[in-house]
């Protein structure tokens, strides 16, 4: 089984980056909730979040990422690297799962938030691509990982955009519920309707007969 979740990073200085930069997106998240996107600047971000603008761009590059920032990457990849080999891919994807649901519980108002903004306003809409090439590099890293494959292989491309696909299909729904439902078990209930488990299995069951 996956280990709970820490914080990315252990030393005191990585910790304290990440509270700060929760802090910040909290304040921003609560002002664009009172005042709207466009009407917010990073001028009053900082104000909120008691530091200067410059400090703000110390952590944030734009108003975009400071909304569109989470900490959920760096804790996925090592989680999953961090799985003994002998367990399936399967077991491991739903077990990561399992680790996240205190994470998401924990941060539900947060990731509500962020995700309506997401589609709701076009500048923010416009980066969601990259948002999830970004993740597809990553999940097709961890694939490849495990399977002794190239990262930049066709069908790991393919099966984590399967799994993003089929993820965001179970956020969307989570939001049109308005967050009421289990997030978690509707991503794994979409990934039951794309039947990547059983693909992730054979795929890892290939690769280790050819080596």
């Amino acid at each position: 089984m996956p280990r709970p979740i820490t914080p990315f990073g252990q030393g005191l200085r990585e910790r304290k980056k990440l509270r700060t930069k929760e802090a910040i997106q909290r304040e921003a998240l609560r002002l664009i909730h009172e005042q709207g996107y466009a009407e917010t600047t990073i001028e009053q971000i900082a104000a909120a979040a008691e530091i200067s603008p410059s400090t703000f761009f110390n952590y944030f590059p734009t108003k975009e990422d400071v909304v569109l920032f989470d900490r959920y990457d760096p804790m996925i990849f090592t989680m999953m690297t961090s799985i003994p080999a002998s367990e399936p891919l399967s077991a491991v994807l739903y077990g990561l799962l399992d680790g996240l649901a205190g994470v998401m519980e924990r941060d539900h108002d947060v990731i509500l938030a962020r995700s309506k903004l997401s589609l709701a306003v076009p500048e923010l809409r416009a980066r969601l691509w990259e948002e999830i090439e970004k993740a597809r590099d990553l999940i097709a890293a961890i694939l490849a990982s495990r399977t002794g494959r190239d990262a930049s292989d066709f069908e790991l491309r393919v099966l984590a955009m399967v799994f993003l696909t089929a993820t965001f299909e179970a956020i969307l729904e989570w939001i049109r519920q308005d967050g009421r439902g289990d997030m978690v078990r509707l991503v794994k209930q979409a990934l039951d309707l794309a039947q990547i488990g059983p693909r992730l299995d054979e795929l890892e069951a290939a690769s280790r007969k050819t080596l």
